[in-house]
């Protein structure tokens, strides 16, 4: 597992050992920041070569709106993982999505800085609000509500 930090960064290989997430569906590539309990910096590549531009859309790649919610979820996810007592045999599902906005279109080339913030620990529940930005531009922002689930064995 990775260290239990106060702030520091993470590569791919440790964010693959927080996760459950993989190709094509692993939307974090680096963490910046993590202050535990409170915030967390991500960034997402994004890339000609993503799958979903084959089809989201061909004369005008566009990076699916739900996809730039589920990369600031999983920022989130590993937030969340630093922020839990006990979060070596968690999975974080995401539950519900609030107040979801979005103001201009993600294309290749663009790389997203996640921007989360921890609002509440529950036992069972978290909730963070998100925003993602461009070049210090917000193109999306929301709040979410993950759930955690106990497993016996997670796969690496």
């Amino acid at each position: 597992m990775p260290r239990n930090l106060t702030k520091d960064t993470l590569d791919i290989e440790e964010i693959l050992k927080i996760l459950p997430h993989r190709y094509p569906f692993l939307l974090v590539d680096r963490i910046l920041e993590i202050d535990k309990g409170k915030r967390i910096v991500a960034v997402k590549n994004v890339t000609y070569n993503e799958l979903f531009f084959q089809g989201h859309f061909p004369a005008l790649r566009v990076m699916p709106g739900v996809l730039v919610l589920e990369a600031i979820g999983q920022a989130g996810g590993v937030l969340l993982h630093f922020s839990l007592s006990q979060p070596e045999n968690v999975l974080v599902f995401l539950s519900k999505i609030d107040n979801a906005r979005f103001r201009r279109p993600v294309v290749p080339g663009d790389q997203l800085r996640l921007e989360v913030d921890l609002l509440k620990l529950k036992r069972n529940f978290g909730y963070v609000d998100g925003k993602a930005l461009v070049n210090g531009e917000i193109v999306a922002e929301c709040q979410l509500m993950a759930s955690f689930k106990t497993v016996e064995e997670r796969d690496e």
